[in-house]
């Protein structure tokens, strides 16, 4: 039998108030059925990992793996946020307290990020609705200031002779605080670094840096020829990485762990302070500012518009050229660049 008038009329009021609370037949029969419609922790967590840069991969990898420990068969939308602050406690708990540890702040922080992140896929995914994220319903931390601050001269010299004074090798240790000292990157634009990313004629290497961004620095005649006879030594060809070991294998992120444990056995307030790479990007982006000007220094560092505070579309109107990058690099290494309009003293 068909479905008469005001039938038909019943179902279209049914509809229409569903679709006005937001919610879908699909919802009614999960819940008709008893169980989520969405994967499990162990399903879902590779999916995430896949789809994440190897930055991000980094920060959040352990995290995730922990969750899919922690939850892995059950639907990544039956966790509530008490069970997110349960899962925050227990890391904390079992956490390796290092003498730099600010009370796990750190973790908790990057644990939540990790959470928010795979919710995000999840809701894109159209396994829940944003307001169902949990994850949102955990506050992170309020970040306390950093503790790094520029370096004087005199601290910068002892790291430059410590690098080179020790080590398997030291000619790549010095390689890496010139190139950091004079350039600010962080340590993700020097590991992607490729051999066809050097442009020797202009004296500018191509960084490719979190969040996807890219963009060319000044650097040094001597740096460039450095890094060049770096890649010839060691067999880097175009396509891959630049800076390598003397076995030839790639650079990774656990060497910078060495070379500051290494150079803090010479240094002593090195290893007390826990100075690292980091502190490097502070010390050069200060004296840039110091002499240049903020809006130099806001494009030394390669900090995008909307990055460091900045609001209101002044920021637009202030953007620093290549050229005047290349005058603050001549008068901080002392040695003329192609595209500087002065020599420096």
């Amino acid at each position: 039998m068909g479905m008469g008038e005001a039938g038909q009329a019943e179902l279209n009021a049914a509809r229409l108030l569903l679709e006005r609370i937001g919610v879908s037949p699909l919802d009614l029969l999960a819940d008709v059925q008893g169980k989520s419609s969405a994967p499990t922790f162990d399903d879902y967590v590779p999916v995430v990992m896949a789809s994440l840069t190897a930055g991000t991969r980094k920060s959040y990898g352990t995290y995730l793996h922990r969750a899919a420990e922690r939850w892995g068969s059950r639907p990544i939308d039956s966790v509530s946020p008490s069970e997110i602050r349960s899962f925050l406690a227990d890391l904390l708990a079992a956490m390796q307290v290092r003498r730099n540890a600010r009370g796990g702040r750190g973790t908790q922080e990057n644990a939540i990020a990790a959470l928010r992140c795979l919710y995000r896929r999840a809701t894109a995914d159209g396994f829940m609705r944003e307001t169902d994220n949990p994850a949102l319903k955990v506050s992170k931390p309020k970040r306390l200031p950093s503790t790094r601050r520029a370096l004087p001269d005199a601290q910068l010299q002892e790291i430059n002779v410590a690098a080179v004074s020790g080590g398997d090798d030291p000619e790549l240790d010095g390689l890496l605080v010139r190139l950091h000292t004079e350039t600010a990157c962080r340590r993700g634009g020097a590991l992607s670094l490729r051999p066809e990313d050097l442009d020797v004629e202009q004296c500018l290497i191509l960084l490719r840096e979190k969040g996807g961004t890219f963009r060319w620095q000044p650097v040094s005649p001597t740096l460039m020829r450095h890094l060049q006879q770096h890649g010839e030594q060691r067999g880097a060809v175009f396509g891959t990485a630049l800076l390598r070991y003397r076995d030839r294998h790639a650079l990774t992120y656990r060497h910078y762990d060495h070379l500051w444990v290494r150079i803090g056995k010479v240094v002593p307030w090195v290893a007390s302070q826990q100075i690292s790479t980091h502190w490097l990007r502070h010390t050069t982006l200060t004296w840039v500012e110091r002499n240049f000007g903020y809006a130099i220094a806001r494009a030394y560092a390669g900090h995008s518009e909307g990055v460091g505070g900045d609001v209101g579309a002044t920021a637009a109107y202030v953007r620093a050229s290549m050229q005047e990058l290349a005058q603050a690099l001549s008068a901080l290494t002392g040695e003329q660049h192609p595209l500087a309009a002065v020599v420096p003293r």
